[in-house]
């Protein structure tokens, strides 16, 4: 388990074992990939981050991330792979997300991207200095990204150069 906090100052817990906070989370956060590029999507208010929301009533959390993938950015998700969980102890609340890597096969523009302005391929993540980029949003900018893409690299992307 990895522990750490976020800017918010938050207590993060990030684990990439099945469900170590929850067996049916509320929420999902989706790294994806298209065609070797990273595919964001454009957050109306937070800018730039990976697609994700909320597991609604009946729904499971792995068809959550593929609805999210495909409202957010109009891809369709060919693979996805459950990778891990994390807890965000907030003041008030706490929010527990489960983290999936998916690859897709094809992105159609829609007329609408719901609290998104749709999709956004890059070939490089700057980790480096996305923590200072106004453009990211803040769920870009903790350590569960940074961790996540280290844990894609290890077990399901064979060469660096994909990154």
């Amino acid at each position: 388990m990895i522990i750490f906090h976020d800017m918010y100052h938050n207590e993060v817990n990030l684990s990439f074992t099945t469900d170590p906070f929850a067996s049916n989370p509320k929420h999902v956060w989706v790294v994806c990939r298209y065609e070797d590029k990273w595919l964001l999507t454009n957050h109306s208010e937070r800018g730039l981050e990976f697609p994700g929301g909320k597991v609604e009533d009946g729904e499971s959390p792995e068809h959550a991330a593929i609805r999210e993938v495909k409202e957010e950015t109009g891809a369709d998700v060919k693979i996805i792979n459950y990778i891990g969980q994390y807890r965000v102890n907030g003041k008030g609340k706490t929010i527990i997300k489960n983290i999936y890597y998916a690859i897709v096969d094809q992105i159609t523009a829609q007329q609408t991207y719901f609290e998104t302005k749709g999709p956004v391929l890059l070939s490089e993540l700057p980790l480096a200095s996305i923590r200072h980029d106004q453009q990211y949003s803040f769920i870009m900018k903790d350590d569960v990204l940074q961790n996540t893409i280290k844990y894609i690299e290890q077990n399901f992307i064979k060469s660096k150069k994909a990154l």
